[in-house]
């Protein structure tokens, strides 16, 4: 992943200038949840990471992709559609964008209550507020799926 402090001033402006976007979210979270203990966890990734029998993500997408949990790694694929993305760490090991070992392994441990079946993938290079319809649509998903956590990995 590119560092700010590598882009050009016009393309870290631009990354900047959309944290803009964000107004109105504070830092408390919109419902108590159980002890962690007790979630039922989803990863949403921004990675624009799907299966390989999958659309791809194409330009300025505002869709996402469903990944069962049992989805092997040599079945992911990644499509994101930044010149500024660096694939090397996902080519190496894909839970640096779609932890599903990890969440699993805490599952194990008991450190969360269990994993959901379907999780995430938006492809992040888009803008914000265009995600907003797609979102809502996907969070009744997991609402349905009785998911009381989500885990971001935004890319």
């Amino acid at each position: 992943m590119v560092r700010l402090a590598d882009l050009p001033e016009w393309d870290r402006k631009n990354k900047l200038d959309k944290i803009k976007e964000l107004g109105g979210f504070d830092g408390r979270p919109w419902v108590q949840p159980p002890p962690l203990a007790q979630c039922r966890v989803a990863i949403v990734t921004t990675a624009g990471v799907h299966r390989k029998t999958d659309r791809p993500f194409g330009p300025s997408a505002t869709d996402y992709r469903i990944i069962p949990g049992d989805t092997k790694a040599s079945e992911l694929v990644m499509s994101h559609q930044s010149v500024n993305f660096d694939r090397t760490g996902f080519q190496e090991d894909y839970n640096v964008a779609f932890p599903i070992d990890r969440l699993n392994e805490l599952a194990q441990r008991k450190v969360i209550g269990s994993v959901a079946d379907l999780h995430y993938s938006f492809m992040g290079a888009t803008q914000i507020r265009q995600l907003e319809a797609k979102a809502r649509e996907m969070a009744a998903l997991l609402k349905g799926d009785h998911v009381d956590a989500v885990l971001l990995t935004p890319i």
